[in-house]
């Protein structure tokens, strides 16, 4: 029996704004154009921000002092782990050196980018754990110079945990600005900083299109939309535990999608009841995010087996994908397209976000299809070298030249040649099709 819809998503909202590729395009030139003054004017006209737009270090020291001890340990623990990971991620990578045929010998290198800008979001939430995410990777995987951006607040600038969780992993310049003028400052190298080679890190629809005009120029993390969660879940599941975890991800906002796929009609009726109460015990403007997500995009899907319950979510492709089923081994080994799994009832897609040590930086709108998120690979260039020795030089050299004579390409043909001729002087070699 084929899926079954027990709520069904009207579909993907449209952005407010129609225009946001054109508003960021025009910023972009205009801030390219006028240099930092530009940037300063909209940081005064988008950001209410007049301060020092390079936060300087007595600002961040004093912004150490304001932030509580247990929320300095809370920020500890949780860099320790999203560092221990990264590591554990960097040592799963290595060089590599091949002997393909005597004296033909190639291998790979891991060249740690030179200049990351991480974006920290800082508008209805602030997003100390996207400073974490995003600078602490970028720390271990040993980039050369690491800055940051985020919006500050009106008369008060960046928020102090903000700040000190910047401080604290490793980030290099710290600016005072938001959306396209952040993006744009350390994309062009300006108020100081090199040129940024990756921008990563999440932020609203102007920050996502920012980032993509400027990739090509500048690499980037992904192209990122609204975050996306979905549920899997069996009978056996706590319906509160589900309810709570499917609400807890609508909080993002109006245009986040949450999904729950069950074989079970019990739990999906639970769940819908749940629901409403769930979302009333929040409080504004958390709860009015929650219901227009769950109003607009929320889904329950009703399943036969658990293998279309996999097959629907390998479809679906979810930014989070949480399972709270029986046979964990079996769901790890059988999904395939997601940005982050989290297996079991005792895990929770806010530890990922937070503090359990994977990145929380993910592919969204189905991108997990053919991409990860965030990691130390991101930071890395994996580089190729080749040497070449004379026992190898006669047959590689001839091959050459016979393919790029067939493909028409003469010089590349003759590059081989004068080589055969140059080392073995006097011999004859077959270097045409």
């Amino acid at each position: 029996m084929s899926i079954r819809f027990i709520k069904q998503s009207g579909g993907e909202k449209a952005e407010e704004n129609a225009g946001v590729q054109a508003t960021v395009a025009r910023m972009l030139a205009e801030i390219e154009a006028g240099g930092e003054i530009v940037t300063q004017r909209y940081a005064e006209r988008l950001d209410g921000w007049t301060g020092e737009i390079v936060v300087p270090r007595e600002v961040i020291e004093a912004a150490a002092d304001e932030v509580p001890q247990r929320l300095k340990d809370d920020i500890r623990y949780a860099h320790d782990n999203i560092a221990g990971f990264a590591r554990a991620q960097l040592e799963s990578c290595r060089e590599t050196e091949v002997e393909l045929r005597p004296g033909l010998r190639a291998g790979q290198r891991l060249i740690p980018i030179a200049s990351a800008g991480a974006y920290v979001p800082g508008g209805r939430y602030s997003h100390i754990a996207s400073a974490l995410m995003t600078v602490t990777t970028a720390k271990v995987a040993g980039v050369g110079h690491i800055s940051a951006v985020s919006p500050p607040r009106p008369g008060k600038g960046i928020p102090a945990p903000i700040l000190y969780a910047l401080d604290y992993c490793g980030a290099d310049r710290i600016l005072a600005l938001g959306g396209v003028q952040g993006v744009a400052a350390m994309a062009f190298g300006q108020f100081g900083l090199p040129p940024a080679d990756i921008l990563v890190g999440p932020g609203n629809a102007y920050v996502a299109e920012a980032k993509r005009q400027l990739f090509g120029r500048v690499g980037i993390d992904m192209f990122a939309g609204p975050t996306d969660s979905m549920v899997i879940a069996d009978g056996d599941a706590d319906p509160h535990l589900v309810a709570w975890d499917l609400v807890g991800q609508a909080e993002h906002g109006q245009t986040s999608p949450v999904w729950l796929v069950t074989d079970s009609a019990a739990l999906a009726e639970a769940v819908t009841a749940l629901i409403p109460a769930c979302i009333a015990e929040l409080p504004q403007p958390n709860r009015g995010a929650a219901e227009a997500a769950w109003a607009d995009l929320g889904e329950i899907v009703l399943c036969d087996t658990r293998e279309e319950m996999a097959e629907h979510a390998d479809r679906v492709a979810p930014e989070h994908l949480h399972v709270q089923a029986a046979d964990l081994p079996w769901w790890r080994g059988r999904l395939s397209a997601y940005g982050s799994l989290f297996l079991g009832p005792q895990t929770t897609v806010a530890f990922g976000d937070k503090a359990a040590g994977t990145n929380h930086v993910l592919p969204t709108s189905g991108a997990a299809r053919y991409t990860g998120g965030l990691s130390v690979h991101k930071f890395l260039k994996t580089v190729t070298w080749q040497e070449v020795a004379p026992e190898a030089l006669r047959e590689l050299a001839a091959v050459t030249a016979r393919i790029s004579r067939y493909e028409g390409m003469e010089g590349h043909a003759r590059s081989a040649d004068i080589r055969l001729e140059k080392f073995f002087p006097g011999e004859a070699f077959v270097v045409t099709p």
